[in-house]
């Protein structure tokens, strides 16, 4: 069993920066996914991808899947880029 985990990003549609610190573990899907033959979206039969673990930090995570034998690679967060610059600025 295979799982990635990374930090989640904030969410684009709010300003709030809620959940946004938390680690999350995530399985990878074991075989390919092949498009449906009635509707032509794409899925497979593998459900363990379905399952999403919340950490509070990275050593927790990390400590979970090494306790249930699970092989996991860390995907680093991007950096934040502020960006300040005046209302005038939009006018230039």
């Amino acid at each position: 069993m295979a799982a990635r985990i990374f930090q989640r990003s904030k969410n684009a549609m709010q300003s709030g920066r809620a959940r946004a610190d938390d680690w999350v573990l995530q399985f990878e899907s074991k075989r390919p996914k092949r498009p449906d033959p009635l509707t032509g979206w794409s899925g497979g039969a593998d459900t363990s991808e379905q399952v999403t673990l919340s950490f509070p930090t990275l050593d927790t995570a990390q400590l979970y899947a090494e306790r249930a034998g699970i092989d996991y690679h860390i995907v680093p967060p991007a950096e934040r880029k502020l960006r300040l610059q005046s209302y005038a600025d939009n006018f230039k």
